[in-house]
């Protein structure tokens, strides 16, 4: 039975070009900063990106918490959007690493509004000082929402206006771009700094960059090495980055028009829930009764994904899923719905 692994666009395996380049590259040891690959993937970031400089690191939470703790001192805060991976997924770390408290902003579909950010910044001495803002795009837990590009510049001006360095956590930036129909360095631009994440949907098979001036990137090399992030001979890894970022953005609206489908067709099915408007990228959220047992039973027939709390479930679409594929989900989460309904009925 052919599996359908819609639990996240991290189960991507690496390209045949990624494998075969993954063997043949020149390597160093990129603690000395002498491996050639693993400079030209971050020379390349930066180019595409529009900063100075990057720094690979072996994952997207890695960079967050290398980023944070680079910009903020021990008893700051940082401000960050309801939700934020930062806050919910990286367990702990901007309190354990950073020492930094987190200041939660209400963010509908993921877009925090600017009035909201400016009530919250803090400087007295009475209260921990806020030393950051944080935004998300796309918005993981909001749905694979996307920040549109305005917010984003009006943010920067209020963290600009407060001297108040701005970072982006871009794990899925490649997702936003493609849905905004702009460049990598188009959505760059507001931003001091920002995470990008190699190993979602643009299939590489480990690592992220973290992106920012020259100085920045040098501070924060203390962080990576403090982390255990200095991977010696790294550029086994980092040839498959620069494939991916090199290739696979492009076709990453294929996966945005797949997740559409499959929203459309889940909508029509009685029992489930979808709010459309949440549906802007590879992922796709609907609420339904004993999402467990929905989840199991779709194991049985082949399909994979995950329950995020008792009545919700997601999917995410990603480059080994194809039409066929979206067809058969529906077909089969329809069937194991209308099961449960005559059991229940009978029962």
């Amino acid at each position: 039975m052919n599996t359908i692994d819609l639990r996240s666009d991290t189960v991507t395996l690496p390209t045949t070009a990624m494998q075969q380049a993954m063997q043949e590259v020149p390597l160093g040891d990129d603690v000395y900063g002498e491996d050639p690959t693993v400079n030209q993937l971050q020379d390349f970031a930066a180019e595409l990106t529009g900063f100075e400089a990057a720094l690979f690191v072996p994952s997207g939470s890695m960079g967050n918490q290398v980023a944070v703790a680079t910009h903020v001192g021990r008893g700051s805060e940082v401000i960050l959007p309801y939700g934020a991976h930062i806050y919910e997924y990286e367990p702990g770390a901007l309190a354990v690493i950073s020492g930094a408290l987190p200041r939660l902003i209400p963010a509908p579909l993921g877009i925090p509004e600017v009035a909201d950010i400016a009530s919250q910044i803090r400087n007295n001495i009475h209260q921990a000082p806020t030393e950051l803002i944080c935004l998300e795009n796309t918005h993981n837990k909001a749905g694979g929402t996307v920040v549109p590009l305005e917010r984003t510049r009006e943010i920067a001006e209020l963290a600009k206006a407060n001297n108040l360095p701005f970072h982006l956590d871009g794990a899925r930036v490649c997702n936003a771009t493609a849905a905004l129909n702009i460049s990598l360095e188009e959505i760059s631009k507001p931003f001091d700094t920002m995470s990008l994440c190699l190993s979602k949907g643009l299939a590489a098979p480990v690592g992220s960059v973290i992106l920012g001036s020259k100085e920045f990137i040098t501070k924060a090399h203390r962080y990576r090495k403090m982390l255990g992030g200095g991977m010696r001979q790294a550029g086994i890894l980092a040839a498959a980055g620069i494939i991916a970022l090199r290739d696979m953005r492009e076709r990453m609206v294929e996966d945005h028009e797949r997740a559409s489908e499959l929203a459309k067709g889940l909508a029509g099915i009685e029992g489930i829930f979808i709010n459309m408007k949440t549906v802007q990228t590879n992922m796709v959220y609907f609420n339904i009764d004993n999402a467990s047992e929905i989840v199991d039973a779709m194991k049985t027939r082949g399909i994979l994904c995950n329950a995020l709390t008792s009545d919700s479930i997601r999917l995410v679409t990603h480059y080994h899923i194809t039409d066929d594929d979206i067809e058969k989900t529906v077909q089969v989460i329809e069937d194991v719905i209308e099961r449960r309904t005559v059991a229940r009925a009978a029962a």
